[in-house]
């Protein structure tokens, strides 16, 4: 079977679009987070944007490779969420629950591409689901910190990083000031476990 002829196409399609949708989502948020003075949280979000691109980046490589030329017009029919409004910790479980329904499709999209003898795609699309999980993992993550307003506490003592000025503090909570370059407590790096800080 040829890709272009087969439902695999058609994932491809759609999650190009889905991923294209998520990095415009979270870069609605990152602004927000910016906006309200979050630096290090912005960061964060704004990573997971990036990678998202790149999601979108290999997506467009398959479908562009299945054509064998110019694509002029792509003809897609997906539904997107729109959730995200200005409220910055709701905007934080939100992209959780975004990161979930991705994963969702992917495992199907894959198993698709399993029965259409797409093992190259079919790999692409469980690395990208392994990807979205960790994604609501962290989303998850920071929603619940920001939502009990843990976001700059920590179990034990750690080093809180000042972006402005590079200054370090090493305590169970953040400064509510750089004593440094006074900056205020939001703008510091926001610390995530380990197991998903290598996202």
């Amino acid at each position: 079977m040829e890709l272009i002829q087969s439902k695999t196409y058609e994932n491809l399609k759609k999650a190009y679009i889905a991923e294209c949708s998520a990095r415009t989502r979270y870069e609605f948020v990152e602004y927000g987070q910016r906006m309200a003075g979050y630096e290090g949280l912005a960061k964060i979000t704004d990573k997971i944007a990036y990678q998202e691109f790149n999601h979108a980046r290999m997506l467009y490589t398959y479908i562009e490779d299945a054509s064998k030329g110019t694509i002029d017009n792509l003809e897609i029919k997906v539904s997107l969420p729109f959730r995200q409004k200005w409220d910055l910790v709701e905007n934080l479980r939100l992209t959780a629950v975004d990161e979930e329904d991705e994963a969702k499709f992917y495992q199907k999209a894959e198993k698709t591409a399993i029965s259409e003898g797409f093992s190259e795609i079919a790999a692409l699309f469980n690395m990208i689901r392994k990807v979205e999980i960790k994604h609501k993992k962290i989303f998850n993550y920071l929603y619940e910190k920001m939502k009990n307003k843990k976001l700059f506490n920590s179990d034990k003592e750690k080093e809180w990083i000042c972006p402005s000025c590079g200054h370090s503090i090493k305590a169970t909570v953040a400064p509510e000031k750089c004593p440094l370059c006074m900056a205020k407590r939001e703008t510091f790096l926001v610390s995530l476990p380990k197991e998903l800080n290598n996202c």
